[in-house]
């Protein structure tokens, strides 16, 4: 909608495909991390356990079956299961700060604040600073995942960017307190025993550090692990609900298959247990390598910022160029369609904005500096982590990125262009 109309279809198309990629990696990514977790503390409690990859593909599995549950079987209960998960991740961040900052020797304001590591072994701090920036934004992601959900929310245009900003404002605050807590309770941050930890986690050996008790940090490690499940269970429904609503513009192969609703529940059955099915297909990679793990999950953060880049520019090239009016100036000469009908975005559709904006110069700054932040992201995120690179080091995000981009093209211009003409929108 937002693109030039030369350039809808194609640039909206592109869009969709990198979103789909990179929700799909995102639910892998989000089972995997609980899966070592899991890992981590079973090595935290019995020293003589020899992990192994293969361990961490049955973990995945099991967390994504925990998942599929929750998304399927008890889908009527999401809304008021989500509502505790809150309390929970609220309850949950005093039940790790208070042990952590009242039992931890602290640090100096001075270390925390002004110390700067470069473990890589990059020619500048600096440097290292933004090649650093990849495991940091990786936190910041699914704040769009209730974008997904629209078609199932009431009042969306509202109600939508409302829980947007409260889930920024919330967690904002409370991942700055405990990053804030952590530093100061970590000792020497570069000491062996946080980096090299056997549990795989450095944060796990900061809470034993501090409780000097395997329990009691056992207990703080399970709080993580819940909520990441938690995540794991809304990763599944974003990406399922992306996956179908991309099928339903007859953007994927087998559009007609994932598009389908079961109509019992009114759920994309199909595309849940296609996502599922993607999942733990790409845990297996796991087994013989996680090297070739980490580079197919890496699609979440190339797949994602380079989609958010892309309407985030085109909002930009809007703002700029004047081309979305006021409510009244659209009222006042309205498109007149039929009720239920399908229009597509190729199509000529007067924009205005919404009940949420950032008017005038304050609105185009901030988009400038989310293009800006964005670039700098995806640019990065193709850097190894340390300058010293060898097979095991390597970033291999790029290839697998460039191997989903040029497939997208291609199946494009080969099929989908006859059949695509945009995402479908109501009025």
């Amino acid at each position: 909608m937002l693109a030039p109309p030369s350039s809808r279809r194609f640039l909206s198309y592109i869009t969709g495909w990198l979103n789909v990629i990179g929700w799909q990696a995102f639910l892998a990514s989000g089972a995997y991390l609980c899966a070592t977790i899991i890992q981590g503390l079973i090595v935290l409690n019995y020293p003589e356990y020899n992990a192994q990859r293969w361990h961490g593909t049955l973990l995945l599995w099991s967390v994504i079956c925990v998942a599929v549950l929750v998304n399927t079987v008890i889908v009527s209960l999401l809304p008021k299961l989500e509502c505790v998960i809150l309390i929970i991740h609220v309850l949950g961040f005093f039940a790790i700060m208070i042990p952590l900052v009242y039992m931890a020797p602290h640090g100096s304001a001075k270390d925390v604040f002004t110390l700067f590591v470069n473990g890589g072994g990059w020619q500048t701090t600096g440097l290292s600073f933004f090649v650093g920036l990849y495991g940091n934004v990786f936190a910041f992601l699914g704040t769009d995942a209730a974008i997904h959900m629209s078609e199932e929310i009431a009042n969306a245009s509202t109600n939508v960017p409302r829980s947007m900003l409260v889930s920024v404002l919330l967690n904002g605050t409370l991942g700055f307190a405990m990053l804030v807590a952590v530093l100061f309770c970590s000792g020497d941050i570069t000491a062996e025993a946080i980096i090299d930890t056997p549990t795989g986690y450095p944060f796990i050996a900061i809470f034993v550090q501090a409780t000097q008790s395997v329990s009691g940090s056992t207990g703080m490690a399970i709080v993580v692990v819940s909520l990441g499940i938690c995540a794991t269970i809304a990763f599944l429904a974003s990406a399922s609900r992306m996956t179908w609503a991309f099928a339903r513009d007859r953007g994927l192969p087998m559009w007609r298959y994932l598009s389908k609703v079961e109509p019992r529940s009114s759920i994309p059955l199909v595309s849940i247990l296609t996502s599922v099915t993607i999942s733990c297909l790409l845990a297996l990679i796991n087994i013989g390598s996680d090297v070739a793990f980490n580079a197919v999950i890496s699609l979440t953060i190339n797949g994602l910022y380079s989609s958010y880049l892309l309407a985030a520019g085109l909002l930009l090239w809007r703002r700029c160029t004047g081309s979305i009016s006021l409510p009244t100036t659209y009222e006042s000469n309205p498109k007149i369609v039929t009720e239920g009908e399908a229009v597509s975005a190729q199509g000529t559709i007067n924009l205005t904005w919404g009940p949420f904006r950032l008017p005038g110069p304050l609105g185009i700054a901030i988009n400038v500096v989310g293009c800006l932040y964005m670039l700098i992201i995806i640019f990065f995120s193709f850097w190894p982590p340390t300058r010293e690179v060898d097979a095991a080091t390597m970033n291999y995000s790029i290839l697998v990125t460039g191997f989903w981009i040029l497939f997208s093209i291609v199946y494009y211009f080969a099929y989908a262009k006859r059949i695509y003409k945009g995402p479908l929108i109501e009025i």
